[in-house]
């Protein structure tokens, strides 16, 4: 008598990832169409905590809805063809490069080399992303609330002529502002977190 036991490979770096995940503040649930002893296993292997069995692709689909019934957001990561519906309704559906053409054209994102540890680089950047685009219209909004004026001569009778802004001054000004923009744009290419691959790209 023998006994033969299979099991699915665990993703290279998954266990990071998850890690990773949970550091940026995220509960991580596994969605699985797997019996429970398997995705138990999986689950305990890569640090997860929470986990749902033998789930139908409606029953995912209908996991993402009743969080979003109680005023959750979602970020569904997938790859098969039975993760579409859930993809199709998280707020981002998130899609590996390597699985199925329907799960891809579903999601929001594909990670195009299939790596699971660019999961946490790609919410990073999404969040810096936000964080930058605010800054940049905090930056224009402050910068023409003082041009402004001084372009117009509104605070010439306040200040004297020496507040006048002259052509050259106005286009100077001009280009300064957008230099500043720019500049904190380019901040995004400096977005990192630890991989063990140390190679975050989308």
């Amino acid at each position: 008598a023998a006994l033969l036991a299979i099991t699915d490979p665990v993703k290279p770096g998954a266990r990071t990832a998850i890690h990773q995940l949970k550091r940026l503040g995220l509960t991580v649930t596994m969605l699985t169409g797997d019996h429970s002893d398997s995705a138990g296993v999986i689950a305990r292997s890569v640090g997860i905590e929470h986990y749902k069995a033998s789930l139908s692709p409606q029953e995912k689909h209908s996991f993402i809805t009743e969080l979003h019934a109680h005023g959750e957001q979602s970020v569904m990561v997938g790859d098969g063809v039975n993760d579409a519906p859930a993809l199709a309704a998280a707020t981002v559906g998130i899609a590996m490069g390597t699985g199925s053409d329907v799960a891809i054209e579903t999601a929001d994102i594909t990670l195009i080399r299939g790596d699971i540890q660019l999961l946490p680089y790609a919410i990073q950047l999404s969040r810096t992303t936000l964080s930058n685009i605010r800054q940049n219209l905090f930056l224009a909004f402050f910068y023409n609330v003082i041009g402004i004026p001084l372009a117009a001569g509104l605070l010439v009778p306040v200040f004297g002529s020496a507040w006048q802004a002259t052509p050259i001054f106005a286009a100077a000004a001009m280009s300064l502002s957008s230099i500043l923009v720019i500049t904190n744009a380019l901040r995004l290419r400096t977005v990192t977190i630890c991989t063990d691959t140390n190679q975050p790209a989308l």
